[in-house]
């Protein structure tokens, strides 16, 4: 996984005593609220203007929208969602499938938002931008409710898999689990749906800390770690004799504890198509840090493409594929499955991960050993300065963002389904929101001062 850890584990023998557990309860049924107006145009769509949130206005009753003749198929499946809103598909336990997205809720159907915090809203949060980098604002996340993720995260992480000893509270607090998710997923309906992202964020930032990197990591034997570790996402069916060897295992250190528990919660959540779609997702993820770890055993720097491709598989995409989860729908497999949504969803991930490359250089140059990121890899092989190479990584990111929305764009035009554009609004969601946690974690990232 790109580097948003260290969130720490202790080591076997270290092992902090068990508190008492008190699991989060499955999310409950409960009917989303219809996604917010959306603008004309797709790209439009995908990043409105931001604004402070308020409470949603009344439903408007559904009427025939008049269209002129040059207007999109996608603008008009676009506007047909403005007026009547998307109910929930199949996550829950609801109906899934095209033709149920664009039920229409009634006010009273919807759950009651939060109070806010306060009558002003709160001022955007310190952290500068990289220069020159191609991005999207996004509104203040909602501070209450990032309040009441970052509570009930922190409280999954000590009493249910106890995830990291006392001393390394500080670096759990300094990730912002809380204002990541709720940033990233501006359309989950209730915190029991961020929590389902929140857990497997930070079960998987265990595993990369604790097998690959920061708090004991290393790549000799990694894969063996990270096959065990990942049938606690995908279970071996075994016999009678060994499987409870296997499911003492899943116990045995805090990465494997984080997540087989991260899991048990999505999948009571998810259609089985979802929780497949995430495991093979993991997968990928997995397959990427093995790529890395043998690089660092043979010393070898990749060609920049060779970089590239592997980033493509180690990197964000986990998160941002169960934005429909997470949202309280179902974009269907067969319509996941499209080659063109596939490119979209590959995108979004390279150009999220190249971000984490910008943000976190700093703290890579820091850290003992080569660490590998872009600007390292253009700097060896183009023979570029430090600075001219992270520049050139900055150049390489904007393409691959206005890649992945013209991408976007394209399958809006060809596919104008309310669940594959409600799913791409989701994407382009969690490309922003990532953006805005790297911008805004000062405890974390510092830029280099190269302009």
């Amino acid at each position: 996984m790109p580097d948003p850890g260290p969130l720490g584990s202790s080591p076997p023998e270290q092992r902090p005593t068990p508190r008492t557990t008190v699991p989060d309860a499955p999310a409950p049924v409960i009917p989303h609220p219809p996604a917010p107006p959306i603008a004309s145009g797709f790209l439009a769509a995908l990043h409105p203007p931001v604004t402070i949130p308020g409470p949603p206005p009344p439903p408007t009753p559904a009427t025939p929208v008049r269209h002129p003749p040059e207007t999109t198929a996608a603008d008009s499946a676009l506007k047909e969602i403005s007026h009547h809103g998307i109910a929930r598909q199949g996550i829950l336990r609801g109906p899934t499938g095209p033709g149920t997205t664009s039920l229409p809720l009634s006010a009273r159907d919807r759950p009651p938002l939060p109070e806010p915090a306060s009558a002003t809203p709160a001022p955007p949060a310190a952290g500068r931008a990289v220069p020159g980098l191609y991005h999207h604002p996004v509104p203040e996340p909602d501070p209450a409710r990032v309040e009441e993720v970052s509570r009930r995260i922190k409280r999954w992480a000590e009493d249910e898999v106890q995830l990291y000893p006392e001393e390394w509270e500080g670096q759990f607090d300094g990730f912002s689990v809380g204002r990541y998710m709720v940033a990233c997923h501006p359309d989950a309906p209730t915190a029991d749906h961020l929590m389902l992202a929140a857990r497997l964020m930070v079960a998987e930032n265990a595993v990369d800390d604790c097998y690959c990197e920061d708090h004991g990591g290393s790549p000799v034997g990694l894969g063996g770690r990270l096959l065990l570790a990942h049938t606690a996402l995908d279970h071996v069916h075994t016999t009678a004799e060994y499987a409870s060897a296997w499911k003492e295992s899943l116990l045995s250190d805090a990465p494997r504890r984080a997540y087989r528990s991260a899991m048990d919660h999505f999948v009571r959540a998810a259609t089985p198509s979802q929780a497949d779609r995430y495991r093979h997702d993991m997968a990928r993820l997995h397959l990427g840090y093995l790529a890395e770890a043998a690089w660092a055993q043979t010393g070898h720097v990749p060609q920049v493409w060779e970089y590239l491709a592997m980033r493509q598989f180690n990197n964000f995409r986990p998160c941002p594929t169960i934005t429909d989860t997470v949202g309280g729908y179902e974009l269907p497999a067969d319509l996941q499955a499209r080659p063109d949504m596939q490119r979209v969803i590959a995108l979004a991930g390279n150009a999220t991960t190249i971000v984490n490359d910008l943000y976190s250089y700093t703290k890579e140059l820091d850290s003992p050993g080569l660490h590998l990121n872009l600007p390292v890899v253009i700097a060896e092989h183009e023979q570029l300065s430090e600075r001219d190479a992270y520049l050139k990584a900055v150049e390489v990111h904007n393409d691959l963002q206005h890649a992945f929305e013209a991408a976007a764009a394209d399958l809006a035009t060809t596919c104008p389904l309310p669940p594959v554009l409600r799913f791409l609004r989701g994407v382009a969601a969690w490309v922003d929101g990532n953006h805005d946690w790297h911008r805004t974690n000062t405890y974390r990232y510092t830029l280099p001062d190269f302009w």
